[in-house]
This record gives C-alpha cells, structure tokens and sequence, in this order.
C-alpha cells in the first residue's frame, strides 16, 4: 500500500507543480461552456428544454474529466523515456501496485480538474438543483476518471512512442466526447446513434453527472453507476495486464 501511496502522492504533485498547465486545461471546457453555452442557448430554450447552460454544465465537467484523466497515460511514456519507469519497475514491489498507484494518481488528478471546471461553470451561471447531491456527483466523477485513467494507462503501456500515443488519443478522444450527450440530449435519435451512445462510457458518466446536478437522467442513475463499475473493472484489469508485460 506504501508503494501505491507513493506514486498517487507524486502524480498528484506534478500535477500540481504545473499551475501554467492547470489554467491551459481550463480553456477547452471553457470555450464549449461559452460559446456553445450561450451561442446555443436562445435555440436550446425556444424548443422548450430550458437553459442550456443548466444542461451542457455537466457535459462540460465530464470533458474536464475525461481529456485530464485519459491523457494522464502521456506521463507513463515521459517516464519511460527519461528513465524513471525503469527505476519503478525494478524495484522489489509487483507490478500492479505500481499500476494502481498511477492509475489512482491520474484518476485523483482528473476529480480536481473536473472541481476546478464546475466552479468555472459555475461563474458562467451554472447552478446545481441541490447541493445533497454533490456526493452523487462526486461519486460519478471518480467512476469516470478511474475508466479513462485505467484507459490511458493501458494505452499508454502500450506504445513507446510520444507521437503514438497523441495520435491514438485524438482519434478516440473526440468521439467519446461527442457521442457521450454531453452537447446534446439522447433522446429521439437514429438507432445507430443510439446505439453508439450506448456503447461509449462516457454517456453514464454525463448522464450521471447530470442526474446529480439537475436532476435529470436519461439513462437512469442505477444503470450509469453499474455500468461506470463494471467498465472501470474491465479498464484495469486491460491496464494491469498491459503494464505487466513492459519490457525493462
């Protein structure tokens, strides 16, 4: 458990350290909170579904979320290619302490940056139905950052290269994003868009976000909270066995 202490308390201090890319990171949320926000909003109303902001604040908490904690992976290859993993790696603790300690790290990381991305919301006139369900939510925020921290971590023990793992990530980040009704509601939509939705993680992570915040689920709380757990399980057990076969 040292072991595991260790590398979360040093990813989350290096993520700390870097106050120039913590405010970086706030710029995306905020630009889709702004302009699609506000750009959208008199559209969004007049077709009777409230507030948009109301409605895309949650979506924007999950991309802070999703792109922070699936991009935390990057770190694996910085520390291959300047030497530290080796250090790690040799060192006289299994392989899956080590796995879960970045993992969690990365994870703890995506939950600050997703608080860090509701306050802005929040400044911009997002506002939560109840505040008794913060804990709601930040259960929902932890599911989604251990799926796509675990995700990262997979990918990115197996590639060796920078470029690689940038070029991976852009394909499939936007998708996740986009499919994940954070921009838009999921109801009455084409059954092969349906589908997809169904099939992306991060659509119960949102829609759990949003069940939360304002009270609204399409999907149901239940079904998001299963289906968070089981892919979460099924991302780290890829992750540990993706880790596991690093060469030194």
């Amino acid at each position: 458990m040292s072991t595991i202490y260790i590398l979360w308390l040093r990813e989350v201090k290096r993520y700390l350290r870097s106050r120039p890319q913590i405010i970086a990171s706030l710029a995306q949320p905020l630009l889709y909170l702004l302009v699609l926000g506000f750009g959208l909003g008199p559209v969004f109303q007049s077709s009777g579904q409230g507030s948009y902001i109301q409605f895309i604040g949650p979506g924007v908490i999950g991309m802070g979320i999703l792109f922070t904690s699936i991009f935390s992976g990057i770190g694996l290859l910085w520390d291959r290619q300047f030497g530290f993993l080796k250090e790690t790696l040799v060192a006289p603790v299994p392989r899956l302490q080590i796995m879960a300690g970045r993992t969690l790290g990365g994870a703890t990381i995506a939950m600050i940056q997703g608080t860090l991305v509701l306050i802005v919301c929040m400044v911009a006139g997002f506002r939560p139905q109840s505040f008794g369900a913060i804990p709601m939510a930040l259960m929902f925020m932890a599911l989604t950052a251990i799926v796509f921290a675990a995700l990262g971590t997979a990918i990115g023990s197996s590639l060796k290269d920078m470029q690689g793992f940038q070029l991976i990530m852009n394909f499939m980040v936007m998708p996740i994003f986009f499919l994940s009704g954070a921009l838009f509601p999921l109801t009455n939509l084409p059954t092969a868009l349906t589908v997809a939705t169904r099939l992306d993680p991060m659509a119960y992570g949102v829609d759990g976000l949003r069940a939360a915040f304002i009270g609204l689920s399409q999907i149901g709380v239940a079904t998001d909270a299963i289906v968070l757990a089981i892919v979460a399980t099924l991302f780290l057990i890829l992750g540990a066995r993706a880790f596991s076969r690093i060469q030194v």
